[in-house]
């Protein structure tokens, strides 16, 4: 798939598993998959790197096929969901790098145009989340608010 400010095509990534069930030679039941998924929940990792590290380290290579419930609909229901979503606290994190670096760097004209697209990013994310009922419908992005909202 293409990206939408670059005429390039994306890097390939990883494929899924073929099949839905849980692989003959995976050793961990429901339960303990469940409580993998807690425990990194609570030493603060998101969603994304719950999923990274069951699957490098603990060899799971998908959590829907073992428990028959997403890694989110789990921390949803042991109350660990935060409380904007992943893709859009990654690109407020990136939005205060960048502007961290323009403060030292108040010429670099390519990283201005940087920040403007990550800018534009997280607008068309909020307004897909408020459409959607994953965010209040009077939610906006303030960047002098943003470090606030990532400590949360």
């Amino acid at each position: 798939m293409a990206r939408i400010y670059s005429k390039k095509r994306g890097k390939s990534g990883s494929k899924r598993p073929a099949h839905r069930a849980p692989p003959s030679w995976l050793s961990y039941d429901k339960t303990v998959v469940e409580q993998l998924v807690v425990k990194l929940a609570k030493q603060g990792l998101p969603a994304s790197q719950i999923g990274l590290v069951l699957r490098d380290t603990y060899g799971i290579p998908d959590v829907k096929a073992v428990t028959g419930k997403k890694i989110h609909t789990l921390l949803t229901d042991g109350k660990l969901s935060p409380k904007l979503p992943d893709d859009l606290t990654a690109l407020i994190k990136k939005d205060i790098v960048i502007m961290k670096h323009l403060v030292t760097n108040k010429k670099d004209v390519p990283s201005l145009r940087g920040l403007q697209l990550t800018e534009s990013k997280i607008g068309r994310l909020a307004r897909h989340y408020k459409e959607t009922g994953k965010l209040p419908s009077d939610w906006s992005y303030d960047r002098t608010k943003a470090r606030l909202l990532i400590e949360q």
